[in-house]
């Protein structure tokens, strides 16, 4: 097993590329090195520098290297494509300039991340779906062609790709040499799922990890009030690993058993 550790600007509560509560981008690297991380996902787009003459200074300087940054938009959409393909295209380059892996992509969220409200419907359409699983192959062959560069697929609680047979339905209508999968276990054990048994089960498609857990008696309450994300995270929902439903004991044990090659970046 052999897994490369990292962390995010989400650890520091950084979740927009601009927010007047959010910390300098400085003081995130600086004390993200304090923390003794090594590798960094440079999401959101636009928080850290996205120029590679700028930004990638700013990690030599402090031995940091990044592994993925994400493009979080409504797949099942085609007037978005344009800018889809717009974003990727940055996100791409920006990972190329300073010697990055991935581009994770992610469905955008059905619910207003603000307010909480529903933005659209919680299932896709037969037609949607095929929009979304087209769109998801079309990036990764983009992102690989034009920057050499590999695609993750995160799912994502309050996405269109959520719970485990649309996970598994999407790994089936997508290119394995193309499209790898990003296996978070705080949002599979969220959306219902069992992410040590999931990992077992397809593990020869995750190649990139985010490590975060659930609290099991909030998500109880979360899912008996139809509680949105927003509000559960203020909530404390996503718990430090040891105190939460998913057994990390168990899901290291999983990562041994299969000989894990990859990334896993703290979301704490």
């Amino acid at each position: 097993m052999k897994v490369r550790i990292g962390s995010s600007p989400c650890s520091w509560g950084v979740n927009f590329a601009s927010d007047p509560k959010q910390i300098p981008w400085q003081r995130f690297l600086d004390e993200l090195i304090q923390a003794d991380y090594e590798w960094i996902e440079l999401a959101p787009y636009g928080y850290l520098p996205t120029d590679p003459k700028i930004l990638r200074p700013e990690l030599e300087r402090r031995n940091l290297k990044a592994v993925a940054c994400d493009v979080m938009l409504p797949l099942e959409d085609p007037a978005w494509w344009p800018v889809i393909k717009e974003e990727a295209l940055k996100v791409g380059a920006m990972m190329a300039g300073v010697d990055g892996k991935y581009v994770m992509l992610l469905d955008d969220v059905y619910i207003d991340l603000h307010t909480g409200r529903p933005t659209g419907p919680s299932r896709l359409d037969e037609d949607g779906w095929k929009r979304l699983i087209q769109t998801t192959q079309t990036l990764a062959d983009l992102v690989h062609e034009r920057f050499g560069l590999e695609l993750v697929f995160h799912p994502h609680v309050e996405t269109h790709v959520e719970h485990e047979y649309q996970i598994e339905a999407l790994l089936e209508q997508t290119d394995p040499q193309r499209v790898s999968l990003c296996l978070d276990p705080g949002h599979h054990a969220y959306g219902g799922g069992d992410p040590v048994a999931f990992l077992r089960k397809h593990h020869a498609r995750i190649r990139y990890l985010h490590l975060k857990n659930v609290d099991r008696q909030i998500r109880a309450k979360v899912a008996a009030e139809r509680i949105p994300l927003n509000k559960a995270t203020e909530m404390g929902i996503f718990c430090e690993p040891a105190q939460g439903m998913v057994d990390f004991f168990a899901f290291r044990d999983a990562l041994q058993e299969i000989a894990y090659d990859g990334w896993a970046i703290v979301e704490q």
